[in-house]
């Protein structure tokens, strides 16, 4: 079971001692926080210079304090050259890699060779979109766009181009 009134240390409201007789309460129990005494030391925080510590604070019922309007959008001039930065765009040149390096693949399997070449051709326009984009500085894969480039004419020309010319001495060989 738990303790409605646990001990110091444990959980729950502190115990509280009844008020005793002898002395008399020295303000009444108002509802929420009292604010200090005007002789007494300041709060945390800095203090309000419209409204002294020893002024009396304001009631729930007044409005609150009105902080500055913020200034118009096109208030202060923007300085040129402190925008973000654009990222670099490396999609061309990763996919003329990916589409060449697997039209290789498919052009060297002799039974997946078309897919091989429509692979290929996809690699050399997406290599050569890519090698476009990082000379103007559009992106930053030149290298992946390249490889791509070369990959794609690979697959597209010269193993296919092999294959035929294999073809063509097994089948004089008969």
């Amino acid at each position: 079971m738990s303790d409605a009134n646990p001990g110091s240390g444990g959980f729950g409201p502190p115990p509280q001692q009844p008020p005793q007789p002898s002395q008399p309460p020295s303000q009444p129990p108002a509802g929420g926080y009292a604010y200090p005494p005007a002789g007494s030391a300041p709060g945390y925080g800095y203090p309000n210079p419209a409204q002294p510590y020893g002024s009396p604070a304001p009631s729930y019922g007044s409005p609150a304090p009105s902080y500055p309007v913020a200034p118009a959008v096109g208030a202060y001039p923007q300085t040129p050259g402190y925008g973000m930065a654009t990222q670099p765009s490396n999609g061309m040149g990763t996919t003329g890699l990916v589409l060449g390096i697997i039209g290789v693949v498919f052009s060297v399997t002799f039974v997946l060779w078309f897919f091989g070449v429509i692979l290929g051709i996809l690699a050399i326009i997406f290599g050569a979109i890519g090698r476009g984009r990082a000379g103007r500085g559009e992106a930053t894969n030149k290298g992946a766009a390249t490889a791509g480039l070369v990959c794609g004419i690979v697959a597209t020309v010269i193993l296919p181009l092999l294959g035929l010319l294999a073809f063509a001495s097994v089948m004089s060989a008969i």
